[in-house]
């Protein structure tokens, strides 16, 4: 819709100025035609052999006609000269017998006749006379006395003119213009409507695609993360926890080899338990509303103390944020927390949830491995490492700042404030 008013006021104001530039083209056509045929009149009744030489009774009688027939309506002034620049007659006497260098079509005119007509340049010292009546369109065409002699007659005539009669032929072509562009208006707008509500629900359908598609791979995961739980979890903690006693009995028995062969089984099990945990807590994360956020982060926290890494957690009271949040913290801490443990070969990591100013929750977690240059993630960028640049998104479209700093050989930290309502 936009896009139509724009292109109506494109073609109202372009087709003003154009049909403005037609008008003129048509007015300096009828100046030339009506130079041709003043000059003839004043060739024929007016011009005698005397004007040449200042005759004052030639003049008297050429200033007659021209006053009385020339000068009417929209003429303003007529001049009559010859080749060298001289004015002969004007109808303004003090132009009378002064010289003026001509143009180059003024004198070309005087070999190949016809007539030309231009807007009238009032700069220029022979029009002084001619300023006060504003804008002009000058017109020339030669003639000869009597005797022979070549002039050049000249007349101004108003340019007013011109622009009225630009006003009344824009007039006159605007309004089948505008009626045809307000009815293709008409016809556009109910469509670019439908367009638009078409889009609007196609969009609110793939939202509620969406919606569903997060909440089926939700559930399938809550659904399979409790078959594991309450499945194999279940089976190898039991069988982990019969194994104990069969391996101290064995060493009351004194068969050392079997003891030792049933304490590795059932290390082996609990620590496939704990992977198992950590591997659920990956398919399905906790319900951070139920579990709570420090509970969620203890369990990121855990797959690092079984490799060796030493963890610290300090979640201040009250501090953790409820609701998207919370999420978002959640969300922050494990990549940062599967950064730590994937690329940055740590011997400690720690993990700060506080309430530095009213409104505002921070997270920190920084680690002490190996570290980046902060200019290194845009180069990795196209190797998929995109992680910490998809938080910076989230954290934005969330109203929440994430901050990161990293140099090599001094670890990494990864800062984000979250607003609290």
């Amino acid at each position: 819709m936009l896009a139509s008013l724009a292109a109506i006021a494109v073609i109202v104001v372009g087709g003003f100025f154009a049909l403005r530039e037609v008008t003129i083209d048509e007015a300096e056509g009828d100046t030339r035609d009506r130079v041709r045929a003043e000059a003839r009149l004043v060739e024929a009744a007016g011009l005698s052999d005397g004007v040449l030489h200042r005759d004052p009774e030639a003049l008297a009688r050429l200033d007659d006609l021209v006053l009385g027939q020339v000068i009417t309506g929209s003429v303003v002034r007529v001049k009559i000269w010859t080749r060298d620049g001289t004015i002969l007659y004007s109808d303004e006497p003090a132009l009378i017998g002064q010289r003026f260098e001509l143009g180059e079509e003024e004198l070309r005119l005087f070999d190949t006749g016809g007539a030309e007509a231009e807007l009238s340049d009032l700069t220029k010292p022979e029009n002084r006379y001619e300023r006060p009546q504003g804008k002009l369109l000058e017109a020339h065409t030669p003639i000869r006395t009597p005797g022979g002699t070549q002039v050049l007659f000249e007349l101004y005539q108003r340019f007013g003119s011109i622009d009225a009669s630009a006003q009344r032929l824009m007039r006159t072509l605007a309004p089948p213009l505008l009626g045809g562009l307000a009815v293709l208006l008409a016809l556009q707008g109910p469509l670019a409507w439908s367009m638009a509500r078409r889009l609007q629900r196609g969009h609110a359908e793939r939202e509620r695609l969406l919606a569903s598609l997060v909440e089926a791979s939700s559930q399938e995961r809550r659904r399979i993360a409790a078959d594991l739980h309450d499945g194999v979890v279940q089976d190898l903690a039991g069988v982990a926890f019969g194994l104990a006693p069969l391996a101290e009995e064995a060493a009351r028995r004194g068969e050392e080899e079997t003891a030792a062969a049933l304490r590795d089984a059932t290390a082996t099990l609990r620590q496939g338990v704990r992977d198992l945990r950590t591997l659920l807590v990956e398919i399905h994360p906790p319900n951070l509303e139920s579990a709570g956020l420090d509970v969620a982060l203890s369990d990121l926290l855990s797959p690092l103390a079984a490799a060796g890494i030493e963890t610290e957690l300090h979640v201040e009271e009250g501090a953790a944020p409820g609701g998207d949040g919370g999420a978002l913290v959640y969300r922050v801490a494990r990549e940062a927390i599967r950064n730590a443990q994937a690329h940055a070969e740590p011997r400690s990591v720690r993990v700060e949830l506080t309430r530095p100013r009213p409104g505002v929750a921070r997270l920190v977690v920084a680690d002490d491995g190996r570290g980046f240059e902060l200019g290194e993630r845009g180069r990795r960028a196209p190797e998929g490492h995109v992680g910490l640049t998809l938080l910076e998104t989230v954290a934005a479209e969330a109203g929440a700042t994430l901050g990161i700093r990293s140099a090599p050989g001094e670890g990494t930290t990864i800062d984000l404030e979250v607003p609290v309502r």
